[in-house]
Protein backbone atom coordinates (compact mmCIF):
# COMPACT_ATOMS: atom_id res chain seq x y z
CA UNK A 1 0.00 0.00 0.00
CA UNK A 2 1.37 3.40 -1.07
CA UNK A 3 1.32 5.09 2.70
CA UNK A 4 3.14 7.92 1.92
CA UNK A 5 0.82 9.01 -0.94
CA UNK A 6 -2.32 7.83 0.91
CA UNK A 7 -0.95 10.40 4.05
CA UNK A 8 -0.70 13.01 0.67
CA UNK A 9 -3.70 12.82 -0.41
CA UNK A 10 -5.49 12.64 2.97
CA UNK A 11 -3.21 15.43 4.12
CA UNK A 12 -4.80 17.87 0.35
CA UNK A 13 -8.30 16.51 1.34
CA UNK A 14 -8.20 18.03 5.24
CA UNK A 15 -6.40 21.48 4.32
CA UNK A 16 -8.42 22.08 1.28
CA UNK A 17 -11.91 20.94 3.26
CA UNK A 18 -10.19 22.88 6.39
CA UNK A 19 -9.49 26.22 3.13
CA UNK A 20 -12.99 26.12 2.26
CA UNK A 21 -14.63 25.89 5.38
CA UNK A 22 -13.02 28.55 6.79
CA UNK A 23 -14.04 30.78 4.33
CA UNK A 24 -17.62 29.66 4.24
CA UNK A 25 -18.14 29.56 8.19
CA UNK A 26 -16.78 33.27 8.24
CA UNK A 27 -19.84 35.32 8.23
CA UNK A 28 -21.62 38.45 9.90
CA UNK A 29 -21.21 38.11 12.94
CA UNK A 30 -17.50 36.65 12.59
CA UNK A 31 -18.35 33.29 14.11
CA UNK A 32 -15.87 31.20 12.28
CA UNK A 33 -13.75 29.00 13.93
CA UNK A 34 -10.55 30.39 12.94
CA UNK A 35 -10.06 33.91 10.88
CA UNK A 36 -9.56 33.48 7.47
CA UNK A 37 -7.09 36.37 7.54
CA UNK A 38 -4.38 33.58 8.76
CA UNK A 39 -4.67 31.33 5.72
CA UNK A 40 -3.36 34.81 4.00
CA UNK A 41 -0.96 35.95 6.60
CA UNK A 42 1.12 32.41 6.03
CA UNK A 43 1.59 33.12 2.65
CA UNK A 44 5.44 34.30 2.33
CA UNK A 45 4.84 35.72 -0.80
CA UNK A 46 2.12 38.10 -0.10
CA UNK A 47 3.57 39.53 2.88
CA UNK A 48 7.20 39.73 1.19
CA UNK A 49 5.77 41.63 -1.39
CA UNK A 50 3.21 43.87 0.29
CA UNK A 51 5.49 44.87 2.89
CA UNK A 52 7.99 45.67 0.47
CA UNK A 53 5.68 47.89 -1.59
CA UNK A 54 4.31 49.89 1.30
CA UNK A 55 7.87 49.98 2.95
CA UNK A 56 6.03 48.59 6.31
CA UNK A 57 6.04 45.83 8.47
CA UNK A 58 2.51 43.63 7.75
CA UNK A 59 1.04 41.92 10.38
CA UNK A 60 1.25 37.89 10.43
CA UNK A 61 4.94 38.10 9.37
CA UNK A 62 5.62 35.78 12.32
CA UNK A 63 3.35 33.02 10.28
CA UNK A 64 4.59 33.53 6.77
CA UNK A 65 8.38 32.85 8.84
CA UNK A 66 7.65 29.94 10.50
CA UNK A 67 6.32 28.98 6.91
CA UNK A 68 9.86 29.32 5.24
CA UNK A 69 11.37 27.68 8.38
CA UNK A 70 9.67 24.91 7.94
CA UNK A 71 10.45 24.95 3.97
CA UNK A 72 13.89 24.75 5.32
CA UNK A 73 13.67 21.77 6.97
CA UNK A 74 11.14 19.66 5.30
CA UNK A 75 11.18 20.91 1.65
CA UNK A 76 8.38 22.37 -0.67
CA UNK A 77 5.61 20.14 1.34
CA UNK A 78 3.27 23.10 1.25
CA UNK A 79 3.23 23.23 -2.73
CA UNK A 80 2.37 18.98 -2.36
CA UNK A 81 0.37 18.56 0.44
CA UNK A 82 -1.09 21.87 1.56
CA UNK A 83 -1.57 24.14 -1.37
CA UNK A 84 -5.28 24.15 -2.44
CA UNK A 85 -4.62 25.35 -5.84
CA UNK A 86 -1.85 22.29 -6.27
CA UNK A 87 -4.93 19.97 -4.51
CA UNK A 88 -7.43 21.38 -7.18
CA UNK A 89 -4.73 20.74 -10.21
CA UNK A 90 -4.25 17.12 -8.96
CA UNK A 91 -7.99 16.42 -8.60
CA UNK A 92 -7.85 17.76 -12.09
CA UNK A 93 -5.11 15.77 -13.38
CA UNK A 94 -2.03 15.70 -12.09
CA UNK A 95 -2.65 11.60 -11.64
CA UNK A 96 -2.44 11.29 -15.80
CA UNK A 97 0.20 9.91 -17.77
CA UNK A 98 1.93 11.95 -20.22
CA UNK A 99 4.64 12.23 -22.43
CA UNK A 100 7.82 13.80 -19.79
CA UNK A 101 10.05 16.81 -21.13
CA UNK A 102 13.27 16.45 -21.86
CA UNK A 103 15.60 18.04 -19.15
CA UNK A 104 16.18 20.60 -21.47
CA UNK A 105 13.10 21.90 -21.56
CA UNK A 106 12.05 21.47 -18.17
CA UNK A 107 14.85 23.56 -17.33
CA UNK A 108 13.46 26.50 -19.27
CA UNK A 109 10.11 25.99 -18.27
CA UNK A 110 11.00 26.32 -14.87
CA UNK A 111 12.87 29.55 -15.24
CA UNK A 112 9.87 31.35 -15.71
CA UNK A 113 8.37 31.35 -12.26
CA UNK A 114 11.49 32.79 -11.09
CA UNK A 115 11.49 35.53 -13.42
CA UNK A 116 8.10 35.89 -12.71
CA UNK A 117 8.85 36.58 -8.74
CA UNK A 118 11.59 38.98 -9.65
CA UNK A 119 8.86 40.90 -12.04
CA UNK A 120 6.48 40.76 -8.66
CA UNK A 121 9.70 41.83 -6.28
CA UNK A 122 10.54 44.23 -8.26
CA UNK A 123 7.27 45.78 -8.92
CA UNK A 124 6.82 45.97 -5.27
CA UNK A 125 9.84 47.22 -4.81
CA UNK A 126 8.78 50.10 -7.27
CA UNK A 127 5.42 50.90 -4.67
CA UNK A 128 3.14 48.32 -7.35
CA UNK A 129 1.95 45.14 -5.61
CA UNK A 130 1.16 42.45 -8.15
CA UNK A 131 1.47 39.38 -5.87
CA UNK A 132 -2.45 39.01 -5.65
CA UNK A 133 -2.64 38.47 -9.42
CA UNK A 134 -0.54 34.95 -9.31
CA UNK A 135 -0.39 34.20 -5.73
CA UNK A 136 -1.92 30.87 -5.60
CA UNK A 137 -3.49 31.20 -1.92
CA UNK A 138 -5.72 34.18 -3.37
CA UNK A 139 -6.46 32.95 -6.75
CA UNK A 140 -8.48 30.01 -5.02
CA UNK A 141 -9.53 31.85 -2.20
CA UNK A 142 -10.79 34.40 -4.56
CA UNK A 143 -12.64 31.29 -6.45
CA UNK A 144 -14.18 30.42 -3.08
CA UNK A 145 -15.60 33.55 -2.23
CA UNK A 146 -16.68 35.16 -5.53
CA UNK A 147 -17.84 31.33 -7.26
CA UNK A 148 -17.97 28.17 -5.26
CA UNK A 149 -20.26 29.79 -2.22
CA UNK A 150 -22.69 31.33 -3.97
CA UNK A 151 -22.60 28.70 -7.05
CA UNK A 152 -23.68 25.93 -4.14
CA UNK A 153 -26.05 28.15 -1.96
CA UNK A 154 -27.85 29.33 -4.88
CA UNK A 155 -28.10 25.55 -6.31
CA UNK A 156 -29.13 24.26 -3.11
CA UNK A 157 -31.84 26.83 -2.28
CA UNK A 158 -33.21 26.74 -6.14
CA UNK A 159 -33.32 23.20 -5.38
CA UNK A 160 -34.59 23.09 -2.47
CA UNK A 161 -37.25 25.43 -2.89
CA UNK A 162 -38.15 23.63 -5.95
CA UNK A 163 -39.12 20.19 -4.51
CA UNK A 164 -40.74 22.14 -1.39
CA UNK A 165 -43.42 24.43 -3.62
CA UNK A 166 -43.79 21.85 -6.53
CA UNK A 167 -44.65 18.72 -4.72
CA UNK A 168 -45.56 20.70 -1.85
CA UNK A 169 -42.98 18.97 0.83
CA UNK A 170 -43.95 21.14 3.83
CA UNK A 171 -43.17 19.00 6.43
CA UNK A 172 -39.92 17.53 7.30
CA UNK A 173 -38.41 18.53 3.84
CA UNK A 174 -39.29 22.28 4.74
CA UNK A 175 -37.83 21.78 8.08
CA UNK A 176 -34.35 20.73 7.06
CA UNK A 177 -34.45 23.64 4.51
CA UNK A 178 -34.80 25.87 7.36
CA UNK A 179 -32.78 24.07 9.52
CA UNK A 180 -29.92 24.62 6.77
CA UNK A 181 -30.56 28.05 5.84
CA UNK A 182 -29.05 28.63 9.08
CA UNK A 183 -26.30 27.19 8.74
CA UNK A 184 -24.21 25.79 5.63
CA UNK A 185 -26.86 27.67 3.32
CA UNK A 186 -27.06 30.40 5.94
CA UNK A 187 -24.27 32.23 3.63
CA UNK A 188 -26.44 34.77 1.48
CA UNK A 189 -26.32 34.15 -2.56
CA UNK A 190 -24.38 37.00 -4.03
CA UNK A 191 -24.58 38.61 -7.36
CA UNK A 192 -20.59 39.48 -7.68
CA UNK A 193 -19.31 42.06 -10.89
CA UNK A 194 -16.61 39.80 -12.73
CA UNK A 195 -17.57 36.39 -11.19
CA UNK A 196 -17.00 35.40 -14.51
CA UNK A 197 -13.26 36.44 -15.21
CA UNK A 198 -12.81 34.86 -11.74
CA UNK A 199 -13.88 31.71 -12.38
CA UNK A 200 -12.26 31.64 -16.17
CA UNK A 201 -8.56 32.03 -14.73
CA UNK A 202 -8.64 29.65 -12.28
CA UNK A 203 -10.39 27.81 -14.64
CA UNK A 204 -7.44 28.20 -17.35
CA UNK A 205 -4.74 26.72 -14.96
CA UNK A 206 -6.89 23.58 -14.33
CA UNK A 207 -7.20 22.95 -18.24
CA UNK A 208 -3.42 23.83 -18.92
CA UNK A 209 -2.49 20.97 -15.62
CA UNK A 210 -4.67 18.20 -17.92
CA UNK A 211 -1.88 19.74 -21.05
CA UNK A 212 0.87 19.34 -18.74
CA UNK A 213 1.23 18.05 -15.18
CA UNK A 214 0.98 20.59 -12.32
CA UNK A 215 1.82 23.24 -15.71
CA UNK A 216 0.82 25.78 -12.92
CA UNK A 217 2.90 25.02 -10.52
CA UNK A 218 6.44 23.65 -12.71
CA UNK A 219 5.88 26.63 -14.61
CA UNK A 220 4.28 30.33 -13.41
CA UNK A 221 3.81 29.87 -9.43
CA UNK A 222 5.77 32.59 -7.63
CA UNK A 223 5.02 31.05 -4.69
CA UNK A 224 6.66 27.94 -5.64
CA UNK A 225 9.73 30.07 -7.06
CA UNK A 226 9.96 31.50 -3.37
CA UNK A 227 9.42 28.04 -2.04
CA UNK A 228 12.44 26.80 -4.47
CA UNK A 229 14.87 29.67 -3.73
CA UNK A 230 14.82 28.22 -0.27
CA UNK A 231 14.01 24.71 -1.01
CA UNK A 232 17.49 24.59 -2.42
CA UNK A 233 18.63 24.35 1.44
CA UNK A 234 16.46 22.30 2.43
CA UNK A 235 17.75 19.52 5.18
CA UNK A 236 14.89 16.99 3.81
CA UNK A 237 16.58 14.97 0.65
CA UNK A 238 15.82 12.26 -1.90
CA UNK A 239 18.35 9.27 -2.29
CA UNK A 240 18.58 6.42 -4.46
CA UNK A 241 20.67 3.72 -3.56
CA UNK A 242 19.70 1.09 -6.01
CA UNK A 243 18.95 2.33 -9.92
CA UNK A 244 18.12 0.27 -12.93
CA UNK A 245 17.61 3.00 -14.81
CA UNK A 246 14.66 2.00 -15.88
CA UNK A 247 13.44 5.94 -15.80
CA UNK A 248 9.85 5.11 -14.34
CA UNK A 249 10.92 8.13 -11.77
CA UNK A 250 11.85 10.85 -14.13
CA UNK A 251 8.56 9.86 -16.51
CA UNK A 252 6.34 9.89 -13.46
CA UNK A 253 7.10 13.06 -11.61
CA UNK A 254 4.52 15.16 -12.01
CA UNK A 255 6.89 18.50 -11.57
CA UNK A 256 9.93 17.41 -13.84
CA UNK A 257 12.25 17.63 -10.99
CA UNK A 258 13.89 14.08 -11.47
CA UNK A 259 16.03 14.11 -14.33
CA UNK A 260 17.04 11.15 -16.99
CA UNK A 261 20.10 10.11 -15.03
CA UNK A 262 17.81 9.41 -11.68
CA UNK A 263 19.59 12.81 -9.61
CA UNK A 264 16.36 15.90 -8.80
CA UNK A 265 16.20 19.03 -8.72
CA UNK A 266 15.84 19.69 -5.00
CA UNK A 267 14.29 23.46 -5.15
CA UNK A 268 11.51 21.79 -7.67
CA UNK A 269 10.72 18.53 -5.35
CA UNK A 270 7.05 18.52 -4.12
CA UNK A 271 7.33 15.49 -2.10
CA UNK A 272 4.44 14.03 -4.03
CA UNK A 273 6.13 10.68 -3.23
CA UNK A 274 5.15 9.08 -6.41
CA UNK A 275 8.75 8.14 -7.10
CA UNK A 276 9.50 5.92 -4.05
CA UNK A 277 6.34 3.62 -5.19
CA UNK A 278 7.57 3.70 -9.06
CA UNK A 279 10.63 2.81 -8.52
CA UNK A 280 10.95 -1.24 -9.28
CA UNK A 281 13.80 -2.11 -7.49
CA UNK A 282 12.55 -0.36 -4.13
CA UNK A 283 15.64 1.81 -4.20
CA UNK A 284 14.24 5.83 -3.52
CA UNK A 285 13.42 7.11 -0.37
CA UNK A 286 13.72 11.00 1.38
CA UNK A 287 15.37 11.25 4.36
CA UNK A 288 17.70 13.63 6.57
CA UNK A 289 21.49 13.15 5.69
CA UNK A 290 23.87 12.09 8.42
CA UNK A 291 26.56 14.10 6.33
CA UNK A 292 27.71 17.44 5.66
CA UNK A 293 27.33 16.86 1.34
CA UNK A 294 24.12 17.63 1.24
CA UNK A 295 23.49 19.49 -2.07
CA UNK A 296 20.92 19.94 -4.83
CA UNK A 297 21.09 17.26 -7.52
CA UNK A 298 21.21 18.16 -11.12
CA UNK A 299 21.85 21.49 -11.31
CA UNK A 300 20.30 25.02 -10.53
CA UNK A 301 16.47 25.89 -11.62
CA UNK A 302 17.68 29.30 -12.48
CA UNK A 303 20.76 31.26 -12.30
CA UNK A 304 21.11 33.36 -9.28
CA UNK A 305 22.68 35.97 -11.48
CA UNK A 306 19.44 35.38 -13.63
CA UNK A 307 17.04 36.26 -10.68
CA UNK A 308 19.24 39.01 -9.36
CA UNK A 309 19.23 40.91 -12.55
CA UNK A 310 16.14 42.12 -12.31
CA UNK A 311 15.78 42.54 -8.93
CA UNK A 312 18.40 45.31 -8.99
CA UNK A 313 15.89 47.18 -10.62
CA UNK A 314 14.27 47.62 -7.86
CA UNK A 315 17.05 49.06 -5.94
CA UNK A 316 16.42 52.99 -7.11
CA UNK A 317 12.58 52.84 -5.69
CA UNK A 318 13.91 51.49 -2.43
CA UNK A 319 15.30 54.44 -1.73
CA UNK A 320 12.19 56.00 -2.01
CA UNK A 321 11.53 56.42 -5.63
CA UNK A 322 7.91 54.99 -6.99
CA UNK A 323 6.35 54.26 -10.22
CA UNK A 324 3.36 56.30 -11.27
CA UNK A 325 0.70 54.57 -12.93
CA UNK A 326 -2.71 54.35 -13.94
CA UNK A 327 -5.06 54.08 -10.84
CA UNK A 328 -2.63 56.00 -8.39
CA UNK A 329 -3.93 59.25 -6.91
CA UNK A 330 -1.55 60.96 -8.85
CA UNK A 331 -2.65 60.36 -11.82
CA UNK A 332 -6.35 60.40 -12.09
CA UNK A 333 -8.86 61.29 -9.15
CA UNK A 334 -10.66 58.71 -6.86
CA UNK A 335 -13.46 57.52 -8.46
CA UNK A 336 -14.66 54.54 -6.30
CA UNK A 337 -15.80 54.21 -2.78
CA UNK A 338 -13.57 52.17 -0.60
CA UNK A 339 -14.76 50.25 1.96
CA UNK A 340 -14.63 52.21 5.77
CA UNK A 341 -11.69 53.72 7.03
CA UNK A 342 -9.66 51.72 3.85
CA UNK A 343 -6.19 53.25 3.32
CA UNK A 344 -5.57 56.32 1.16
CA UNK A 345 -5.81 55.21 -2.59
CA UNK A 346 -2.16 54.48 -3.16
CA UNK A 347 -1.14 52.45 0.33
CA UNK A 348 -5.02 50.91 -0.30
CA UNK A 349 -4.03 49.51 -3.64
CA UNK A 350 -0.40 48.08 -2.25
CA UNK A 351 -1.91 46.09 0.57
CA UNK A 352 -5.08 44.86 -1.03
CA UNK A 353 -4.43 41.39 -2.21
CA UNK A 354 -7.54 40.57 -3.80
CA UNK A 355 -8.82 37.72 -1.84
CA UNK A 356 -12.55 38.77 -1.85
CA UNK A 357 -12.62 37.91 1.96
CA UNK A 358 -14.31 41.43 2.50
CA UNK A 359 -16.65 41.01 -0.93
CA UNK A 360 -18.09 37.60 0.76
CA UNK A 361 -18.91 38.84 4.10
CA UNK A 362 -20.23 41.78 3.03
CA UNK A 363 -23.80 41.82 4.67
CA UNK A 364 -25.63 43.90 1.80
CA UNK A 365 -23.54 42.32 -0.96
CA UNK A 366 -22.75 46.18 -1.53
CA UNK A 367 -18.87 45.40 -1.56
CA UNK A 368 -18.41 44.57 -5.35
CA UNK A 369 -14.41 44.01 -7.43
CA UNK A 370 -13.86 46.79 -9.23
CA UNK A 371 -12.55 47.01 -13.04
CA UNK A 372 -11.73 49.79 -14.48
CA UNK A 373 -13.14 52.27 -12.38
CA UNK A 374 -9.96 53.20 -10.39
CA UNK A 375 -7.76 52.52 -13.15
CA UNK A 376 -5.60 49.42 -14.64
CA UNK A 377 -4.21 49.60 -10.46
CA UNK A 378 -7.16 49.02 -9.01
CA UNK A 379 -9.21 45.84 -11.07
CA UNK A 380 -10.67 43.70 -8.91
CA UNK A 381 -9.89 45.54 -5.34
CA UNK A 382 -13.47 45.98 -3.41
CA UNK A 383 -15.38 49.00 -3.97
CA UNK A 384 -19.29 49.88 -2.38
CA UNK A 385 -21.86 50.02 -5.81
CA UNK A 386 -24.85 51.49 -3.61
CA UNK A 387 -27.57 50.62 -6.25
CA UNK A 388 -26.60 46.76 -5.31
CA UNK A 389 -25.85 47.21 -1.63
CA UNK A 390 -25.03 50.00 1.55
CA UNK A 391 -22.44 49.42 4.16
CA UNK A 392 -24.52 48.56 6.98
CA UNK A 393 -24.21 50.92 9.82
CA UNK A 394 -23.00 48.57 12.78
CA UNK A 395 -20.70 46.15 10.57
CA UNK A 396 -17.35 45.77 10.88
CA UNK A 397 -16.70 42.73 9.54
CA UNK A 398 -14.77 43.54 6.18
CA UNK A 399 -12.52 44.81 8.43
CA UNK A 400 -11.64 41.84 10.54
CA UNK A 401 -11.09 39.32 8.24
CA UNK A 402 -8.65 41.85 5.90
CA UNK A 403 -5.39 39.96 5.88
CA UNK A 404 -3.08 42.51 5.00
CA UNK A 405 -4.64 45.96 6.77
CA UNK A 406 -5.80 47.63 3.62
CA UNK A 407 -9.00 47.74 5.52
CA UNK A 408 -8.27 48.42 9.27
CA UNK A 409 -10.03 46.91 11.37
CA UNK A 410 -12.31 48.97 13.31
CA UNK A 411 -14.48 49.34 16.69
CA UNK A 412 -18.04 49.96 16.07
CA UNK A 413 -17.69 53.29 17.65
CA UNK A 414 -14.89 54.46 15.09
CA UNK A 415 -17.00 52.61 12.26
CA UNK A 416 -20.24 54.78 13.25
CA UNK A 417 -17.79 57.97 12.76
CA UNK A 418 -16.31 57.27 9.67
CA UNK A 419 -17.14 58.38 5.97
CA UNK A 420 -16.81 57.12 3.49
CA UNK A 421 -18.64 59.15 0.71
CA UNK A 422 -21.21 62.27 0.95
CA UNK A 423 -24.21 61.70 -0.47
CA UNK A 424 -26.08 64.46 -2.99
CA UNK A 425 -29.48 64.68 -4.48
CA UNK A 426 -30.34 65.11 -7.91
CA UNK A 427 -33.53 67.69 -7.47
CA UNK A 428 -34.08 67.16 -11.30
CA UNK A 429 -34.70 63.01 -10.76
CA UNK A 430 -35.84 63.07 -6.73
CA UNK A 431 -40.03 63.21 -6.75
CA UNK A 432 -40.33 65.81 -3.92
CA UNK A 433 -38.45 67.75 -5.96
CA UNK A 434 -39.61 67.39 -9.67
CA UNK A 435 -43.14 65.69 -9.67
CA UNK A 436 -43.89 67.56 -6.13
CA UNK A 437 -45.36 64.11 -4.59
CA UNK A 438 -44.42 62.98 -1.47
CA UNK A 439 -41.26 60.63 -0.60
CA UNK A 440 -39.88 59.83 2.84
CA UNK A 441 -37.50 57.08 1.61
CA UNK A 442 -34.08 58.26 2.15
CA UNK A 443 -34.73 60.24 5.23
CA UNK A 444 -36.80 56.92 6.54
CA UNK A 445 -33.68 54.55 6.21
CA UNK A 446 -31.07 56.99 7.10
CA UNK A 447 -29.57 55.16 10.22
CA UNK A 448 -28.03 57.98 11.79
CA UNK A 449 -29.82 59.01 15.13
CA UNK A 450 -29.77 62.62 14.58
CA UNK A 451 -30.76 62.33 10.49
CA UNK A 452 -28.12 63.14 7.55
CA UNK A 453 -31.32 63.42 5.63
CA UNK A 454 -34.12 65.94 7.29
CA UNK A 455 -36.93 66.89 5.31
CA UNK A 456 -37.94 70.57 5.46
CA UNK A 457 -41.94 71.51 5.02
CA UNK A 458 -42.35 74.00 2.02
CA UNK A 459 -45.72 75.13 -0.18
CA UNK A 460 -46.04 74.22 -3.29
CA UNK A 461 -48.69 75.86 -5.33
CA UNK A 462 -50.77 75.42 -2.56
CA UNK A 463 -49.98 72.31 -1.40
CA UNK A 464 -47.89 71.20 1.65
CA UNK A 465 -44.56 69.09 0.98
CA UNK A 466 -41.69 67.78 2.16
CA UNK A 467 -38.51 67.62 0.68
CA UNK A 468 -35.38 66.39 1.60
CA UNK A 469 -31.91 67.89 2.40
CA UNK A 470 -28.63 66.55 3.22
CA UNK A 471 -26.78 68.33 6.10
CA UNK A 472 -23.18 67.55 5.03
CA UNK A 473 -21.61 67.80 8.76
CA UNK A 474 -23.80 64.28 9.94
CA UNK A 475 -23.73 62.13 6.48
CA UNK A 476 -21.06 59.46 6.48
CA UNK A 477 -22.06 58.13 2.61
CA UNK A 478 -23.29 54.67 4.13
CA UNK A 479 -25.27 54.16 0.82
CA UNK A 480 -28.38 53.47 2.15
CA UNK A 481 -30.38 56.30 1.03
CA UNK A 482 -28.78 55.33 -2.60
CA UNK A 483 -30.17 51.64 -2.44
CA UNK A 484 -33.52 52.23 -1.02
CA UNK A 485 -34.12 55.36 -3.65
CA UNK A 486 -37.13 54.34 -5.55
CA UNK A 487 -36.35 56.19 -8.76
CA UNK A 488 -35.45 53.81 -11.50
CA UNK A 489 -32.87 53.77 -13.66
CA UNK A 490 -31.08 56.44 -11.86
CA UNK A 491 -31.17 57.05 -8.28
CA UNK A 492 -31.95 60.42 -6.85
CA UNK A 493 -30.19 60.30 -4.27
CA UNK A 494 -25.89 59.44 -5.07
CA UNK A 495 -23.49 58.95 -3.05
CA UNK A 496 -19.80 60.41 -4.08
CA UNK A 497 -16.24 59.65 -2.86
CA UNK A 498 -14.40 61.55 -0.61
CA UNK A 499 -10.83 61.27 0.62
CA UNK A 500 -11.83 62.01 4.22
CA UNK A 501 -12.52 60.15 7.51
CA UNK A 502 -13.87 61.17 11.28
CA UNK A 503 -12.91 59.48 13.98
CA UNK A 504 -9.86 57.88 13.27
CA UNK A 505 -6.79 58.76 11.43
CA UNK A 506 -6.54 58.83 7.47
CA UNK A 507 -3.61 56.31 7.42
CA UNK A 508 -3.95 53.78 9.89
CA UNK A 509 -1.38 51.08 10.22
CA UNK A 510 -2.58 48.09 11.61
Amino acid sequence: MKKLVVAKRASQAVFLSMFVYILWSTTYPLTGPVSPQLLFKADPLLVLATAVSERAAVPGIAWALAMCFLTLVAGRFFCGWMCPLGSLIDMAGAEKKDRPLSDKRNRRLRRVKYWLLACILAAAGAGIQLAWLFDPVVIFGRFVSLNLIPAITFAFDAAFSSLIRGFHLYGPVYDLYRYLKTTILGVQVRYVAHAAAVFAYILSIVIAADLLKRSWCRICCPLGALYGLIGRFTLLERSVDRCSHCGNCSSSCRMGAITKDAGYVKSECILCMDCVYDCPSKGTRFGFPLGPEAGEIGGSSVNRRQFLALGLLSLPSLLGFRVAYPGRPGSQRRRVIRPPAALEEEEFLNRCVRCGNCMKVCVTNGLQPAFLESGIGGIWTPHLVPEIGYCEYHCTLCGSVCPTGAIPRLTEEQKLKTRLGIARIDRSLCLPWIKKQECLVCEEHCPIASKAIQLRPTTVNGKALLRPYINERLCIGCGICQTKCPVRPDRAIKIYPVRVTRGIKKRQKP
